[in-house]
């Protein structure tokens, strides 16, 4: 019904913004990334919108990007994730930290969200994986950094073994130039490890 919704930063709460709108204010409930990008009372914003409606709730999330409304309409046609859920999953994770989550199966970096326990974790990324990887939003939020190569995943695994999450490891060895051997990679995937945690 809206697409997105333009007008002047009213102000910003704990879960939602209020929009003006030629003299009819909006209130368009939102993740905590969004709210930090709104900016200041009076400022001209743009939040691109979701309409939930069921029978007892009318209700309109918004978003400062495209591509976080993507994923939230993603992640609320898994089983169990409903708009609240995953409104805290984007609160918790950048877009691009989740679909690499998502992308490397990291489903500890997904419980890091308030009420996302391990199950929910995990059905979040056997129901969206394939849905990221041939979505475009899948290469603007990071899905290149994934390792395609089966050398690469050598030194995830690698890394992973010394502790790191997938999704750290994924990160650091797609930010080594090709060519190094295995060892090399590992050292090099560390030393972006240690400059970047």
């Amino acid at each position: 019904m809206f697409d997105y919704i333009k007008g002047t930063l009213i102000g910003s709460f704990d879960t939602y913004a209020v929009v003006d709108v030629g003299g009819m204010g909006y209130r368009i409930t939102t993740s905590a990334k969004s709210l930090q990008k709104a900016g200041n009372p009076g400022d001209v914003i743009t939040f691109y919108t979701y309409l939930h409606v069921r029978e007892d709730i009318f209700e309109l999330y918004g978003f400062t990007t495209l591509q976080e409304r993507s994923i939230f309409e993603l992640l609320i046609t898994v089983s169990g994730v409903g708009p609240k859920a995953a409104i805290s999953i984007l609160s918790a994770l950048s877009s691009k930290e989740l679909v690499l989550a998502i992308a490397t199966g990291d489903s500890k970096a997904i419980t890091v969200a308030p009420g996302i326990g391990p199950k929910t974790a995990q059905r979040i990324i056997l129901e969206l994986k394939d849905k990221i990887s041939k979505m475009d939003i899948g290469k603007d939020a990071g899905f290149e950094d994934i390792p395609q190569k089966p050398f690469q995943n050598d030194a995830v695994e690698a890394l992973v073994a010394l502790g790191y999450s997938p999704s750290q490891a994924a990160r650091a060895v797609s930010s080594v130039k090709e060519g190094l051997a295995l060892e090399q990679t590992i050292k090099e995937a560390l030393k972006n490890l240690m400059k970047n945690p």
